[in-house]
């Protein structure tokens, strides 16, 4: 009983506890939730603006994949998408858009050591390690990576515990320092994680301290001496940085020194290293993409001959590279002759059109090693259609591709037999072919690639030759005729050579007899041919009509040239009259702008002549020199009428030298040096430049026109031109002792001073030159040179070749402005050659440069207009009426302040200019002989004003 009572009593007790613990716990609830009230609303805020954040995510993430379902093929797209996916921690979707990049392009070293690493977490809660490892394979195909290798051999020891871990893990530890072993500054790191590992084996095999190890043991325990024992040798046998560490180290652990053999061998080795110390500083301090670092580097390897360390060059040069065709190509020719070692040579082959898929010449060697190495023909034949669907930029391109893959088709038949599968197979494909070249290429090009029909002229050959089918031949031919080949004699001694070597005489007399009808370019040969023909094989008859039909086609053709010649000349005679005729009209336009100068004059009082007189010189400016200026430019006008480089009003007396007075406010004169500059006999437009442009506010313009090109040569003289009242006009001329001197004066345009593009441009008078233009830059396409739209005002030349640099050599960057020197957010960058540029247009264009989406694409100024062009003439007359704006200029308004009575009236031929007939003169009274108008009195003008 009384232990049935202590039981009960325990369990009330224990009741009673658990009822006060609940009790507790509920307060302690609900004093967490007083305390969470305080913070309920920041908390919710929060909230907000992260789910904010993860709409615009999604929505971008949408927009990305969108993008890429439309073009698949865009790098930049696939780059952004899997950041996002990575910041918003959608694993699963990560590894979807990783796979789908990968099998488009090869996947750089950071990009897969993210990926990796993320799998390997997801690894840690799946028991299947196999795909992982399946992973890593994967990555150490792209790039010949030390960091990749390490990471691998890193994460297979977690696996040694599992049945064959240990030489699971041995065996990529071989793999890895063969493949980046001799790598001079990373290579180190994995042969020390080696020798960690089999350290810790060795640790794992030693008998504890006082056991005796049995024979099995000593057995394990020399073995594993000896593996550590070959590592230290074989890793001092290889020129390292840093290589007198691990020789002391292995001088610390080895307990009987370091072996005569293996010292003489690091020895050799440590002198091979003072030999390529120099290279490897050089890439210490080069910057990315270090390309002429790494050439010079490969160019070494390539005297020293060893086959392993030019390999490991080569691939870490493309590691940084890979975008580089040219670094593609020499790799792959330098194991293509030397190495051939096919699985090498095609898996490099592979990796080559990975990274560029655009080259042409990529996709041709790739297809010379697989049939240089045996493959089957679906494997080529797969090859071959990828590289039809790689993108070339030139339609060429496509011809070469076709012609390559024909090639290989032609060399696997046996033409023995009189029909087999191989045979048919090759004229399918070269009917394909032409197929394929006017629809594709001609749709996407404009052209099909191969005008002078290359593929066909080959397929004609092989019929003849090796089917014996000259029939085909033939229709071939007469295929190649009517694509615009018939006028072209070397397309038709072509088709007769052919003729000659595998048809008949009557066939080859056709052909002649043809080619002497539709010939154009070189009749005079072809009519030799068929007449040497026919003194060999022809009857008197034949030899009749051939000398009649030659001669006949040769006098229509010289009637031909004749009448060609005639039209060129009177073609030749008329832009002559019409250059005459535009430079008689500029010679009268200018008189007549003095007439209206001087028609002004005589309406100012002459109280105010000479204070008018720099008004009205400032107004008439001088004719533009250069065609896409608007600074004028000719001297002539400048110096020829004044001392001070003005025109003066007609009916202007100067006063007499010793009396007359400077008017109040005016500029000094010029000292008389300057007049003597001034003077036209002087001056040498052949050994002068004219410079335009500069700021109307430049200070000692002479001064600093000096210091720009006094590095092009000695200097005679320097003209800047100023107005009436001293200020500069924005332009003048330098001249040089010499010639020679002008063409590098001429380097400087564009140069800019003060924050303007100075232009500088041959002195040339238009008066005597009046359709002389400049026009510096290509309108062709440029294909080594790219143009950049769209990009932010702030950017310069020297962030704009940072960007570029790193898709080829940049040879100029070249900023597009305004004449104000402000930028318009374009530029033009030349690169060393047409691929780099090519490039560059594929990996740069639709990126962001300061928060602007630039466009990239090849350079292709749009062509000039016909009256553009230098030499052409611009519609005058009635067709193309002249905008005439009013006294005042093109301006808000049009309205004059001039009363119209003082309106100058177009008066139609016999009447004065300033007045009418009633006035009591007679037209021929209205000017001088020289055409000048007559000047009107003060009593003139007060007539007129009491008429209003």
């Amino acid at each position: 009983m009384a232990a049935s009572s202590n039981a009960e009593q325990t369990q009330l007790q224990d009741m009673e506890e658990e009822d006060a613990g609940m009790e507790e716990r509920e307060m302690e609830s609900d004093e967490d939730e007083e305390e969470g009230m305080g913070v309920e609303n920041s908390d919710e805020d929060e909230e907000d603006d992260s789910s904010e954040d993860e709409k615009e995510n999604e929505a971008e993430i949408q927009r990305l994949e969108e993008q890429l379902s439309i073009n698949a093929f865009d790098y930049n797209c696939h780059v952004d998408l899997i950041k996002l996916l990575k910041q918003e921690g959608e694993l699963f979707r990560l590894r979807k858009a990783r796979q789908k990049m990968s099998e488009l392009f090869p996947l750089t070293e950071e990009i897969w050591l993210d990926w990796l690493k993320d799998e390997i977490r997801l690894t840690e809660e799946e028991p299947n390690r196999e795909k992982v490892y399946e992973l890593f394979e994967r990555a150490v195909k792209d790039y010949i990576c030390p960091d990749i290798w390490l990471e691998y051999a890193q994460y297979s020891i977690g696996g040694m515990g599992s049945p064959g871990g240990i030489d699971r893990v041995r065996s990529i530890f071989e793999r890895a320092v063969t493949a980046v072993g001799l790598h001079m500054t990373k290579g180190q790191m994995v042969w020390e994680a080696y020798r960690e590992f089999e350290n810790a084996i060795l640790s794992t095999v030693q008998p504890p301290p006082g056991r005796i190890p049995s024979h099995e043991e000593q057995e394990m325990l020399k073995t594993q001496l000896e593996r550590i024992h070959t590592l230290f040798r074989r890793q001092l046998a290889i020129p390292l940085m840093d290589m007198e560490g691990t020789y002391a180290e292995y001088e610390e652990w080895s307990e009987h020194g370091v072996p005569e053999t293996v010292m003489h061998q690091y020895k050799k080795a440590l002198q091979q290293m003072e030999k390529c110390k120099p290279f490897e500083e050089a890439l210490m301090v080069a910057e990315t993409p270090k390309l002429a670092e790494y050439q010079a580097y490969i160019d070494f390897e390539l005297k020293e001959g060893d086959p392993a360390r030019i390999q490991i060059t080569f691939e870490r040069a493309l590691s940084e590279n890979c975008l580089v065709p040219d670094m593609w190509a020499k790799y792959t020719i330098y194991l293509d002759r030397q190495l051939k070692f096919k699985d090498l040579v095609l898996s490099t082959h592979e990796r080559a059109v990975r990274n560029c898929p655009w080259t042409m010449g990529l996709w041709k060697s790739y297809l010379l090693a697989l049939e240089r190495h045996g493959a089957d023909h679906q494997t080529v034949s797969d090859v071959f259609e990828k590289a039809l669907n790689a993108g070339f930029i030139q339609a060429t391109d496509y011809v070469e591709i076709w012609q390559a893959y024909l090639d290989y088709l032609r060399r696997r038949v046996d033409f023995s037999k009189e029909s087999s599968k191989e045979l048919e197979e090759l004229r399918a494909a070269f009917s394909r072919s032409l197929d394929y070249m006017k629809h594709d290429v001609e749709e996407r090009f404009g052209e099909s690639g191969d005008p002078s029909c290359i593929i066909m002229q080959i397929w004609a050959r092989i019929e003849a030759l090796h089917c014996k089918n000259m029939q085909k031949a033939r229709e071939l031919w007469d295929s190649i005729m009517t694509k615009g080949n018939a006028k072209y004699a070397n397309m038709w001694l072509e088709y007769y050579n052919l003729e000659r070597s595998y048809g008949d005489s009557i066939h080859c007399r056709k052909a002649l007899h043809r080619a002497v009808q539709c010939t154009s370019d070189y009749p005079e040969h072809v009519c030799d041919v068929l007449l040497s023909f026919e003194r060999v094989e022809g009857s008197l008859e034949d030899w009749d009509f051939a000398v009649q039909k030659t001669e006949t086609r040769l006098n229509r053709i010289n009637e031909q040239r004749a009448k060609a010649a005639e039209k060129e000349a009177n073609l030749a005679r008329q832009e002559d009259e019409r250059a005459e005729q535009r430079r008689k009209a500029k010679v009268e336009k200018k008189a007549q702008k003095k007439v209206q100068k001087g028609t002004r004059a005589g309406e100012k009082r002459k109280a105010e002549q000479d204070d008018y007189q720099d008004e009205w010189n400032e107004d008439a400016g001088p004719k533009r020199h250069r065609g896409n200026a608007d600074q004028p430019t000719d001297e002539y006008m400048e110096t020829e009428t004044g001392p001070f480089g003005k025109a003066t009003p007609p009916g202007y007396k100067p006063a007499p030298p010793a009396t007359k007075k400077a008017p109040q406010g005016a500029a000094a004169a010029p000292p008389a040096h300057r007049q003597n500059e001034d003077n036209p006999e002087l001056r040498n437009d052949n050994s002068s430049v004219f410079v335009s442009n500069l700021a109307y506010t430049l200070e000692e313009p002479e001064a600093k026109l000096r210091t720009l090109f006094e590095t092009c040569g000695p200097i005679k003289q320097i003209r800047p031109i100023f107005t009436g009242k001293g200020s500069f006009r924005g332009y003048g001329y330098v001249q040089f002792e010499s010639p020679v001197s002008v063409p590098e004066a001429l380097k400087l345009d564009r140069r800019d001073v003060e924050g303007r593009p100075v232009f500088v441009s041959p002195c040339v008078d238009k008066n005597k030159n009046p359709d002389f233009k400049v026009f510096k830059y290509n309108t062709m396409m440029e294909k080594h040179k790219i143009f950049i739209s769209g990009l932010p005002f702030s950017c310069t030349k020297e962030q704009l070749a940072e960007i570029c640099k790193n898709h080829g050599t940049v040879k100029e960057v070249r900023l597009v402005t305004y004449r104000s020197g402000k930028p318009k957010g374009l530029a033009y960058v030349e690169f060393a050659d047409e691929t780099q540029a090519s490039q560059a247009v594929l990996k740069l264009d639709g990126i962001e440069v300061e928060g602007n989406k630039i466009s990239v694409a090849i350079s292709n100024p749009p062509r000039r207009n016909a009256t553009d062009k230098p030499g052409s003439s611009r519609p005058t007359g009635d067709a193309m009426p002249r905008q005439v704006y009013g006294a005042r200029g093109k301006g808000r308004t049009q309205l004059s302040m001039l009363p119209r009575s003082l309106h100058r009236q177009s008066a139609p031929a016999g009447k004065v200019e300033n007045g009418s007939a009633a006035d009591g003169e007679p037209a021929s009274a209205a000017g001088n002989a020289a055409g000048e108008p007559k000047q009107l009195s003060n009593s003139d003008f007060a007539k007129m004003l009491l008429n209003m």
